[in-house]
């Protein structure tokens, strides 16, 4: 039986997150979202909420399971019996860090493999921060996020004066 893990922060999770992790439960027998809980960037959402968002995107989904985790990607997988780390790529910038990273986690861990799948065409300009920036400004996320992340986004964003946050430095409002 083989193990993989999608690591990420889900900050929230959207369409492309989940289009990755659906293609990848064709391949493996396991996937593991797990849901990092701190990493190096500002967040919106406290992990709590960011698992309890992608437990929801995947309760269909039997091979499909989510968790926390903190410290080494390569370790978690360690812990939990996983040899696969999945990643996603949307665009060329992605392929450096993500091949960078990969290297790296397989010079922490060579016994276990980092496979990345190609996001599919209609998800390609998805990313985290997009949907946080457009759902703080009101514009229309539905076709990026399910249901259950439109409504978190609102109350986040337009729900209370607490709930207005610092918004990330990269911008699309030009």
């Amino acid at each position: 039986m083989v193990k993989a893990v999608l690591p990420g922060s889900f900050d929230p999770i959207h369409y492309g997150h989940i289009d990755i992790a659906k293609r990848a439960a064709k391949l493996f027998d396991e996937i593991v979202i797990a849901v990092y809980d701190r990493p190096l960037k500002n967040l919106l959402l406290s992990p709590e909420i960011r698992i309890s968002l992608c437990k929801q995107a995947f309760a269909n989904e039997a091979k499909i399971s989510v968790t926390g985790y903190s410290g080494l990607t390569v370790e978690f997988c360690r812990k939990i019996g996983a040899q696969v780390i999945v990643r996603g790529l949307r665009v060329f910038s992605d392929f450096e860090h993500e091949f960078r990273t990969a290297l790296a986690n397989h010079h922490l861990a060579p016994d276990i493999e980092i496979v990345a799948f190609i996001t599919s065409e209609e998800h390609t300009f998805l990313s985290s921060s997009t949907v946080r920036e457009i759902a703080s400004l009101g514009g229309d996320i539905s076709g990026m996020v399910p249901s259950h992340v439109i409504q978190i986004m609102k109350d986040h964003f337009h729900g209370s004066e607490e709930g207005q946050h610092v918004l990330p430095n990269v911008t699309i409002r030009d």
